[in-house]
């Protein structure tokens, strides 16, 4: 008989006992043939359900969800009490144009000579800016066409590469040179302001952007970085989220190669060949927002959309060392991609400076109808970094739950991001809070329940008509783990997503963010392998989602911002939690943060210098 385990209501917990647990995964790290073959006996009747059930139970999931009373009642989707606009903020018109709020958004940046850095040949590296790209632009010493044409032959090499690292799944060189010559077109009627007709149509005219393969992009396919996910779903048209940047003026180059359907958080992808991380072409990106990450990071994109239900933007933005923002669930619509209807997903920017994620984001932003009416979302807001915001930083209180900050693979991840709290805390005079956060294994376990049976509520029927064999071997096995998941399941993991947000309202009353590594590792190697039929790696996976799953199971926002490098010279990521609907303040952390630790980037060794290239 098993014994029955009842929770005590989250607000009679005594944080004062609650003690710190390492989490410790146990399932084998798998590859080759040895990976294939468990993946069939894990599919056959009987025998692959006996063997779920050991795991789940040596990793005490079922004792959580089906022998545990959770005195709480579930929340299917993230649930605020109502939020005060932030102080310092410029409040942006969700109704208006997408180009007009990019236009206010700019106003928000702090005054910057995009001129003085491109005279200036003795600057360290650093990546170029899309106020860099429009200076360019305006001033006659390139054109999109131009860049265009560079880009194009990047991409075209890299699809050379052996064996295959494909930065992006779909691409049409003929398809970025129709764009990028409208884009020219426009700079040539004339240097007007930028919402003149037959002029730039915002500062984000002629900036190239990639597409992670889950988004509609018209006229490409949306794979997933499947092999048949375009055989059963047609592309008729833009996701919302596109469509805004398209009437912007931005130019898009593609759909960018990801971990299938998101189901990992390594990149892997056998489909099509794994994207390499351009700090180290031995590593991994991170997912599933793998050539997102890895487009920016390479120099050869401004800004790419990823999307983020597990982590998915944060990850690699982090281990490849860019800047990628989690906005708050529900702030952009998720109209036009694969996963539109799941409550832990969003779709958001990745791009190499805070103030270029601000730039797409403003772009994007929008709710949906339905998520308007039931979640109340505040006004947008950015903040107004073109003033001075000392006495705004100074007063912000960040929280910090020390034992799991510090439960990092290695403690060069940590000492970075402990080095940049010191760095901000000195410079601006912010208080560090130490807090408690109860409960983390049950709230990773409330995750991977919620996003797995979300997916499996997209996928389950094409893969049951015969498709799901066509999968990698790392997505058929997260689908038989969804599979095993059942309704009463479903149910004790919204109770605790409950019970995990109490906790997090109560800690928002005494801070104003959370801080932590955005991952828990910097990018591990990709084993040889690995390359053809992927891999199973737990131990793994569980250091990079470490520190990720409040901002997808609570829908917090939440942004990665790179603070420095372990000694092999990867990047390592600070993350900034926000309350909810609080992007403003997170965009004011991560942006003080760049400002005083961005001096020492390091130029990745695949980088490509598109906009001054000779």
């Amino acid at each position: 008989m098993v014994k029955k385990l009842e929770m005590l209501p989250a607000k009679d917990v005594d944080l004062s006992s609650v003690k710190y647990e390492h989490e410790v995964v146990k399932a084998p790290h798998l590859t080759g043939f040895v990976f294939r073959f468990f993946v069939r006996i894990l599919e056959l009747p009987l025998i692959g359900p006996a063997i779920m059930t050991h795991l789940k139970k040596d990793n005490k999931i079922d004792q959580l969800l089906r022998h545990t009373v959770i005195p709480e009642g579930p929340m299917f989707k993230p649930e605020y009490p109502p939020r005060e606009t932030e102080p310092g903020v410029v409040v942006l018109d969700e109704d208006g144009s997408p180009a007009s709020r990019v236009e206010s958004a700019l106003k928000c940046l702090p005054q910057y000579d995009p001129s003085k850095s491109w005279e200036d040949s003795s600057l360290p590296f650093r990546y170029w800016k899309i106020r860099d790209y429009a200076h360019a632009y305006r001033s006659g010493k390139v054109t999109p066409s131009m860049v265009a044409e560079r880009i194009i032959s990047v991409i075209e090499e890299n699809c050379r590469i052996k064996p295959p690292a494909p930065l992006l799944i779909s691409f049409a060189a003929a398809e970025v040179r129709k764009q990028a010559a409208a884009s020219t077109q426009r700079f040539e009627a004339g240097n007007l302001p930028f919402d003149c007709i037959g002029n730039p149509l915002s500062i984000l005219d002629g900036i190239f952007i990639a597409i992670k393969d889950d988004i509609d992009l018209y006229p490409h396919p949306s794979k997933g970085a499947s092999t048949w996910m375009h055989e059963v779903r047609t592309v008729k048209e833009d996701a919302i989220c596109v469509s805004r940047l398209r009437s912007c003026g931005v130019i898009f180059v593609g759909k960018a190669n990801m971990h299938e359907f998101g189901m990992g958080t390594t990149g892997n992808n056998p489909n099509y060949g794994t994207t390499r991380n351009p700090h180290a072409p031995d590593r991994y990106t991170g997912g599933s927002s793998s050539g997102p990450a890895a487009i920016v990071a390479s120099g050869i994109c401004s800004a790419a959309l990823g999307t983020d239900g597990g982590g998915s933007v944060r990850i690699p933005s982090s281990l490849c060392g860019v800047v990628g923002l989690k906005s708050n669930y529900g702030r952009t619509s998720m109209q036009g991609s694969l996963c539109d209807s799941g409550t832990v997903e969003i779709i958001g920017p990745i791009a190499s400076s805070v103030e270029d994620i601000m730039l797409v984001y403003a772009a994007i932003l929008g709710a949906s109808p339905e998520n308007r009416i039931s979640l109340r979302p505040s006004p947008p807001c950015l903040p107004a970094l073109s003033l001075d915001d000392s006495d705004i930083l100074g007063s912000l209180r960040i929280g910090k739950y020390t034992a799991w900050f510090n439960d990092v693979h290695s403690t060069e991840v940590s000492d970075k991001c402990e080095d940049a709290l010191n760095l901000l805390t000195k410079a601006h005079g912010c208080e560090i809070i130490e807090i408690v956060i109860p409960e983390l294994h049950e709230m990773r376990t409330a995750h991977v329940v919620s996003i797995g049976s979300e997916c499996l509520s997209s996928l389950n029927a094409d893969c049951e008509d015969g498709k799901g064999v066509k999968s990698t071997y790392d997505t058929r096995t997260s689908m038989v783990l969804f599979r095993s998941f059942t309704a009463a399941d479903y149910i004790a993991a919204q109770r605790i997503r409950r019970r995990i947000m109490h906790y997090h309202m109560e800690i928002f009353k005494k801070v104003d963010i959370i801080v932590t590594p955005t991952t828990g590792m910097t990018a591990p190697k990709i084993p040889p392998s690995a390359l053809q039929s992927g891999e199973t790696d737990m131990q793994t996976t569980a250091y990079l989602m470490r520190f990720i799953i409040a901002g997808n199971l609570l829908g917090l926002p939440a942004i990665s911002v790179p603070v420095g490098y372990d000694k092999s010279g990867l990047p390592i990521g600070l993350q900034v939690i926000g309350r909810p609907w609080a992007e403003a303040t997170i965009l004011r952390i991560a942006s003080a943060v760049e400002r005083l630790c961005g001096e020492s980037k390091k130029r990745p060794l695949q980088y490509h210098d598109v906009l001054r290239s000779n």
